[in-house]
């Protein structure tokens, strides 16, 4: 409807090296801070085990490939995911850019699909 305010559910897909130190004392403090502040606006939020356990599933040329470990050869896998409700790109943005995990690692934004 016109004039409606629209906003959007965002993915901050978190990922770091999980070989690397894990979050501290007070980062876990900082984080359960942030969750309390955002109330509605705080979706859900996964998180993941470790890359150990994954299992990828892929088909070439018909056949059914699965195999121990993640997708991609990388340090840093995805850890978890936090879904936020937000007006716009930038008020996500702002969310992440909060979290203790960006000064350990990275934070990918991106906005979800109504299904």
């Amino acid at each position: 409807m016109l004039g409606e305010e629209t906003r959007m559910q965002y993915a901050l897909l978190i990922a770091r090296d999980e070989a690397g130190p894990g979050a501290t004392l007070s980062e876990r403090d900082q984080l359960s801070a942030l969750f309390k502040e955002l109330g509605s606006r705080l979706k859900a939020s996964i998180r993941l085990a470790p890359t150990s356990t994954a299992t990828s599933v892929r088909l070439y040329d018909g056949d059914l490939v699965i195999a121990d470990g993640p997708f991609a050869e990388t340090k840093e896998q995805i850890l978890g995911m936090i879904v936020v409700d937000c007006e716009d790109l930038d008020e996500a943005l702002e969310v992440a850019a909060r979290l203790p995990m960006a000064r350990m690692g990275t934070i990918e934004v991106r906005p979800l699909w109504e299904m």
